[in-house]
């Protein structure tokens, strides 16, 4: 398998990765850390995925996809901080001034697995930043030591992912998920 990293320019492919299912389920979407909290929570089923739409449409790629061929296969939401929840949340704090990009949500489609894609998509989405001039880029993964995350919390990544990728631990926070801390990683670019 060769994993092929793109910013997210095709609403389908996005939906195809992040997208629920079923149109009127209502599922993140990868929202919830885009948009204002009660935003978020009010949007049900299909609004979800065209709120999806006018976001792309009004920002551009709103993260990068992870494709084997044709077939999107993963996705990782990446984005200035300023236009995250990360911006004022207040259990994960700021290093310093700097106009960072958070790097917070991942996703990868089942049987694609255990293949190398979460690699892929952080280098990916490092070098999607890089291009667009961010100076450092952050995540806010889980420090899980060696035990097992559950996979429907392991959206956030892992420290060890983090550090695979060239980031450094820049700071403790006081964000919980899934009973595991999570830290703020962080590479200079």
């Amino acid at each position: 398998m060769v994993i092929e990293v793109r910013p997210a320019t095709v609403f389908e492919d996005v939906a195809a990765v992040i997208g629920p299912k079923k149109p009127e389920s209502s599922v993140c979407f990868c929202l919830s850390y885009r948009l204002p909290a009660k935003e978020a929570t009010a949007l049900r089923g299909p609004e979800r995925a065209d709120r999806v739409r006018r976001l792309m449409h009004e920002e551009g790629p709103i993260g990068v996809l992870a494709y084997d061929g044709e077939e999107p296969v993963g996705w990782a939401a990446v984005a200035p901080r300023t236009k995250t929840h990360f911006a004022t949340f207040r259990k994960i704090p700021h290093v310093d001034d700097l106009d960072v990009w958070s790097l917070w949500c991942f996703r990868v489609r089942p049987g694609h697995r255990k293949k190398g894609v979460m690699h892929a998509l952080v280098d990916g989405a490092v070098d999607f930043a890089r291009e667009r001039g961010a100076p450092a880029v952050e995540g806010y993964p889980v420090d899980n030591g060696d035990q097992r995350v559950d996979l429907t919390m392991a959206y956030v990544g892992t420290q060890r992912l983090f550090e695979q990728a060239g980031f450094v631990k820049a700071a403790d926070t006081d964000s919980v998920l899934s009973g595991f801390p999570r830290v703020l990683m962080r590479r200079e670019l």
